[in-house]
């Protein structure tokens, strides 16, 4: 590891293979905290490259715990998180929007590192138990369109660096590596990135498979679509850049999608909006989220997405599927 840090110190950039074998070494246990600590802050320090994070994420998916829900055509809505802006859990939440409105969604998620509350936080606060047996997870996708697959489980790099990432308190390319890592390996892919540099990565890396996918970035710097600023998104069908009266929103302030600070106060604000109690803009920005994923699940115009998930979040659809879900748990 000492050559390793030396060479990225020196702004050298890891190849595919080295990628590879490093994240396979970290797992193992050949480096200790220092060392995956040192390595880890690089990529804090200056841009991931393609063959970096495709050789970190190939690794990764050799080694996790993987899921195969058979015929079942599902979609992933997972940010990197990182943006720093402590939002309410609004990629979770249009999840369920997106389950109301009847596309199956198979959600990948961990605990917050940069922010109060990730999906794993809210949903373990709310009931939701964590597994990974494959059984239950079809059962819950069957009967509610909505499974949760909390990343610990199924990736044991990402277990192994788990307390150093939470003592570090900062993103890391762990971040960027999460929306890629599906174990389910969805065909349909929404996810919310923190840069734009981050987003053409994405885009180039996806362009190379066969999925469906929307990468989104809101050009103040959310990792998702805020409506406090115009969004851009890159997909299959090419890019660009939606402004919040595009979903038929008004432009909001950033105070009205605050996420709160505590794991109880964000399980509060989840609530409330699925339970139809939520401020008009906290619907709002879940609708827009929950839509750019219909769409680019079902392949239709923005419009008819959009009005898909409000028919979803205000006829309590979504509410229904998650209730449903933690009945299961019972």
């Amino acid at each position: 590891m000492k050559k390793i840090l030396d060479a990225l110190y020196r702004q050298h950039k890891l190849g595919y293979a080295e990628a590879h074998e490093i994240l396979i070494n970290i797992t193992t246990g050949k480096y200790n905290h220092s060392q995956i600590a040192s390595f880890l802050t690089v990529f804090m320090m200056r841009g991931i490259s393609v063959e970096e994070l495709t050789g970190f994420r190939d690794a990764l998916m050799e080694l996790c715990l993987k899921v195969d829900f058979g015929n079942m055509e599902t979609i992933d809505l997972c940010g990197t998180g990182g943006d720093e802006k402590n939002t309410f859990n609004i990629s979770t939440l249009a999840s369920f929007v997106v389950a109301g409105a009847g596309v199956k969604v198979a959600k990948h998620g961990n605990y917050g590192v940069s922010s109060v509350s990730g999906s794993s936080n809210v949903l373990e606060f709310l009931g939701y138990r964590f597994k990974s047996d494959q059984t239950q997870l079809q059962k819950e996708l069957e009967m509610t369109n909505i499974c949760f697959m909390h990343a610990p489980l199924f990736h044991p790099a990402m277990k192994t660096v788990a307390p150093i990432r939470r003592e570090l308190g900062v993103k890391t390319f762990f971040n960027m590596l999460g929306p890629m890592v599906n174990p389910s390996s969805p065909k349909n892919q929404m996810v919310g990135v923190f840069s734009l540099e981050l987003a053409r990565v994405y885009h180039y890396i996806y362009q190379q498979s066969d999925k469906n996918y929307s990468v989104v970035f809101g050009l103040d710097g959310y990792d998702e679509c805020s409506l406090t600023c115009n969004t851009k998104v890159l997909g299959n069908k090419g890019e660009s850049i939606l402004e919040p009266t595009d979903f038929g929103f008004r432009k909001i302030g950033a105070e009205s999608i605050y996420g709160g600070d505590s794991v109880e106060a964000s399980a509060k604000i989840f609530l409330s909006i699925l339970d139809g109690k939520g401020t008009s803009e906290q619907e709002n920005v879940v609708i827009a989220n929950a839509a750019l994923a219909l769409q680019c699940a079902l392949n239709e115009p923005l419009a008819e997405s959009v009005a898909r998930a409000k028919e979803s979040l205000q006829s309590k659809k979504a509410f229904q599927m998650f209730n449903s879900l933690i009945k299961l748990q019972q």
